[in-house]
């Protein structure tokens, strides 16, 4: 079984034990086990493995990332924020299931996602790191909606947040699981992939924010100087790796490449 499939089962396992309101419990399976990608808990287990530390300890903390994803997911769609009505090809949870319930659907996958954490023993350094990058994420999405300049000090800060602050906690709990003398290294690795990742997807969106109006690398710098940071990025992330061997860290790499690559 690949990593992704146990990552799958790992989190279909959680909702199974979930003896919560029926239609609490439905809700916010709909959301969590909608086969996304899972970049950001694979993130973590590939950290944990290429730093020598165990994917059966590690798959608890990063199921539960991915569930505290998950409900940004839903409270992003919703009217009041991004207003979005598709999540990866199906309604989204406030379609489906209204807005009140997707609103306590995502209430509960932060909370649930707590729950998990307390349930295991020791390692609070990759507890702290993981809530410390939910509540960033929060602050950069609030930055975001209340913006009040447009500078590249603000881009910068929304979206190391926003999109970054959760890339930023899964390396650097993989890091606290296996090897904590490394957290600090893995923290940068996961602030630049969360740059690389949040530009690439401003390429991909261009023509739709600039008709919104929003603040991304693209709208601020242009294609071409955007274009020519991921190349920095890409660069900065991949010599963070290259002290490191194995197959997890060649993953790694393949990951960088494919999020560079994905755009141009």
């Amino acid at each position: 079984m690949d990593r992704l499939a146990r990552i799958e089962n790992a989190l279909r396992s959680y909702m199974e034990q979930d003896a919560s309101a029926p239609l609490l419990k439905e809700s916010m399976a709909y959301s969590l086990l909608d086969g996304g990608k899972r970049i950001r808990p694979q993130l973590m287990l590939l950290v944990t493995e290429m730093l020598g530390g165990d994917e059966e300890r590690a798959m608890p903390f990063a199921c539960a990332l991915e569930m505290i994803h998950g409900y940004s997911l839903i409270h992003d769609d919703l009217p009041a924020m991004d207003n979005d009505t598709m999540r990866r090809g199906k309604p989204s949870n406030h379609v489906r299931f209204g807005e009140g319930n997707a609103i306590l659907a995502g209430d509960g996958l932060l909370t649930k996602a707590g729950l998990v954490l307390l349930s295991q023993n020791g390692c609070d350094d990759a507890k702290r790191a993981i809530f410390e990058g939910a509540y960033a994420m929060v602050s950069g999405q609030s930055d975001d909606i209340n913006l009040e300049e447009r500078s590249a000090e603000a881009l910068d800060r929304i979206h190391l947040n926003k999109t970054g602050a959760l890339f930023r906690a899964a390396c650097a709990a993989g890091a606290y699981l296996s090897d904590p003398d490394r957290a600090e290294a893995m923290r940068d690795f996961g602030d630049s992939l969360g740059l690389l990742f949040q530009m690439t997807d401003d390429l991909l969106d261009e023509e739709k924010d600039r008709q919104e109006d929003k603040l991304t690398y693209v709208t601020f710098y242009g294609r071409e100087e955007t274009k020519i940071r991921i190349e920095a990025e890409y660069d900065h992330a991949k010599a963070i790796l290259a002290p490191y061997s194995g197959e997890a860290a060649e993953t790694l790499r393949k990951l960088i490449q494919s999020l560079r690559s994905r755009t141009y």
